[in-house]
Order: C-alpha cells, then sequence, then structure tokens
C-alpha cells in the first residue's frame, strides 16, 4: 500500500498539471485580495479593513483554491482514463481497491497543499493590504490558524470527493465539467431556494470551515448562513466522500479499456 501512494504521490511530483493548478489557485486567490483590498470600505461588497470582519473578509478568501483542489482531485483519477495508462496501472498492480486507496490519498496529500497555499497568499496579502492602508491586525493568531486549518482540511477533501467522482465517471473532460457545474451553478440555486442548506453543500461548506461568512467569498454566500461547527462540517465532506465511494465500488470490476 505505501508502495503505491509513493507511486501516486510520485505522478504529481513530476506532472506539470499539478503545478499549474497550483498555479491558477495561487494566482487567482492573490487577484481576489487585490480586488477586495481596493474596494474594501467603499462599497458594501466588504466592510473596512480596520475592522476584524473585513480583515476577516480577506484572509478567508481561499474559495478558488478549493473549487481547483476539486477539479485537482478528478484528475488524478480521471487521467489514467484519458491517456490510456489504466491498463498498465492495473497489471502492475491488479488490486484496485489499493489503487483506488492510494490515489484517494495522494489527493489528500495533493489537495492538502492547495489549501496551505491559498491560505498562506491570502494572510499575508490581507495583512500586507491593511498595512499599506495604516490599519492595525485585529484578528488572533489562533483566529487565523482555525482558518488556516480549515482551508487546509477543506481543500483535501473536496480533492479526495473529485478523486472519486473522477474514478466513478471516468472521462476527465466530463468529470471536470461535472465538479465545475455542481460547485458554481448547482449549489447556487441550492443556497438561493435555502439558506439553511447553503451550510451543507461541499463547497459552501468547505468555505465556511476555512472562516469565510460573506458574499464577498467564493463561492459567494447567501446572507445570514450559519457555518455549522469545524468538526461537523468535516464530516459531512466525508460521508460525501464515503457515498461517491460506495457508488465507486460496482466501477471496480468494469472493463478498464
Amino acid at each position: 500500500m505505501i508502495t503505491a501512494i509513493r507511486a501516486e504521490l510520485f505522478k504529481l511530483r513530476t506532472t506539470r498539471m499539478y503545478y499549474g493548478l497550483l498555479g491558477i489557485a495561487a494566482g487567482l486567490t492573490l487577484l481576489v485580495q487585490i480586488v477586495l483590498s481596493g474596494r474594501s470600505g467603499t462599497s458594501s461588497l466588504i466592510p473596512s479593513l480596520a475592522t476584524a470582519a473585513g480583515q476577516r473578509d480577506l484572509v478567508t478568501n481561499t474559495g478558488f483554491a478549493l473549487l481547483t483542489a476539486a477539479v485537482f482531485g478528478t484528475i488524478v483519477s480521471s487521467s489514467e482514463f484519458r491517456h490510456k495508462t489504466a491498463t498498465d496501472t492495473y497489471l502492475d498492480q491488479p488490486n484496485r481497491i489499493r489503487i483506488m486507496l492510494a490515489k484517494v490519498a495522494a489527493a489528500l496529500a495533493g489537495g492538502a497543499v492547495f489549501g496551505a497555499v491559498a491560505a498562506v497568499i491570502a494572510t499575508m496579502a490581507g495583512r500586507m493590504a491593511a498595512s499599506m492602508k495604516g490599519d492595525t491586525t485585529v484578528l488572533s493568531g489562533s483566529d487565523i490558524a482555525r482558518y488556516t486549518a480549515g482551508a487546509v482540511l477543506g481543500a483535501a477533501l473536496l480533492a479526495a470527493i473529485g478523486c472519486v467522482a473522477g474514478s466513478l465517471i471516468r472521462s476527465q473532460i466530463a468529470a471536470v465539467i461535472a465538479v465545475l457545474v455542481w460547485c458554481l451553478a448547482i449549489e447556487q440555486v441550492l443556497a438561493g431556494l435555502s439558506t439553511s442548506a447553503a451550510r451543507f453543500l461541499p463547497l459552501m461548506g468547505a468555505a465556511t470551515m476555512a472562516g469565510a461568512d460573506s458574499k464577498a467569498a467564493m463561492p459567494p454566500l447567501p446572507a445570514g448562513i450559519q457555518p455549522l461547527p469545524f468538526a461537523a462540517m468535516a464530516g459531512i465532506l466525508l460521508t460525501a466522500l464515503a457515498v461517491l465511494a460506495a457508488g465507486t465500488a460496482h466501477t471496480l470490476n468494469r472493463d478498464i479499456a
């Protein structure tokens, strides 16, 4: 099992796709910080950076990294079928369950990096923006640590969910589109229909784990959303992962080609 996980991690370290997606997540996170800090206190989008609410809106805006981590997860599993390497992989290791677990473990590790990088960029950019405006940092170190932990765990779990979804769908393009449609369209519709339901949705729930609580977040969160406790949201994401994994179980004996 350890060998299989190492093989999957080696694939990530030597694939430009991973670094490309990580760069996109980092760039979008930084862009959001620049745009929001420039509009702070001048619109209803984000409060003044002199306030805890304004600074929180900046340092917790890691949603693009969460979304990109989910997309990355689908590619971890579906790329085997796109590049026709699945046959070689399963001939080398006939135990398909072991391969699937190794891919999920790699997705968890890779996704966690997305969350960590985004959290560091958001925190540094948020503090710098407040400093440039002459405002002092009012968020405590424990608050920032909690937001960072939420971003790391949320991104890791979303990547794992994406990995299982990619294995279930197999088509890389279809899997990526499915993730984007769910996160950017279906979740927004469901949140619009019920604010109370929004906190249970995977991407929105992961964003609240990372501390986001306003319409300035990505994805935009409905007004009045009441985030679930950290552990409860992590449990929901793990449940979603388990449900998808159960749905994937019947595909393990399908023909690879």
